[in-house]
């Protein structure tokens, strides 16, 4: 398999690996580790920005196939494998991505077409910390919404990295959120 891996890595690369090689053996061999070593790994997306991330403990363990992935509910995508280090905002990456997914629906299907523009509007106050507790569980159940119910791949690939995120770092959106509301401001991203 040709995986592409970026961010925060020693040598970014592409490289031709066997399947089902461990994440840490792929990163490590090719790419001269993670930046600041395995510890720093926060996030990793493993099969480019349209699948849902992994969390650190999930990147320990992780084998580069399809079938380990899906347990993961996440997948091996088109192996374009993006490290975050623990100098990540990842809610603001997600966000990144959800900007790029509602520019790209050419709104044929109303599902993608509302749900992107929707979806990326709250993950805009979620960055800011600008959201409520209680809109984290209708963000997850607008991407429920659109997943599956779009003609392409772009509705699924818009909601999967949202899901990702409240699935491994709701933690860090809720303290955001409390953090903005106490006016705790170091755990609210910059502008």
């Amino acid at each position: 398999k040709l995986f592409g891996i970026s961010g925060h890595v020693n040598n970014p690369c592409v490289v031709e690996e066997a399947m089902s090689i461990p994440l840490k053996e792929l990163l490590d061999k090719h790419c001269g580790g993670v930046r600041g070593g395995w510890k720093n790994i926060k996030a990793v997306i493993p099969g480019g920005s349209s699948v849902p991330m992994l969390n650190a403990a999930q990147c320990d363990e992780a084998i580069m196939d399809f079938d380990w992935l899906r347990e993961q509910r996440s997948g091996l995508g088109t192996a374009a494998v993006i490290v975050m280090d623990q100098s990540t905002d990842v809610i603001k990456a997600i966000w990144r991505l959800s900007k790029f997914y509602k520019h790209e629906s050419c709104g044929q299907c109303t599902p993608c077409r509302e749900g992107t523009g929707w979806m990326m509007r709250v993950m805009d106050r979620l960055v800011k910390g600008e959201a409520e507790i209680e809109e984290i569980d209708m963000l997850l159940s607008v991407t429920k919404q659109v997943e599956g119910h779009t003609i392409c791949a772009l509705g699924d690939a818009a909601a999967w990295p949202i899901q990702g995120l409240i699935r491994q770092f709701r933690d860090e959106i809720e303290d955001r959120i409390k953090a903005k509301k106490t006016g705790r401001v170091s755990a609210v991203a910059a502008e």
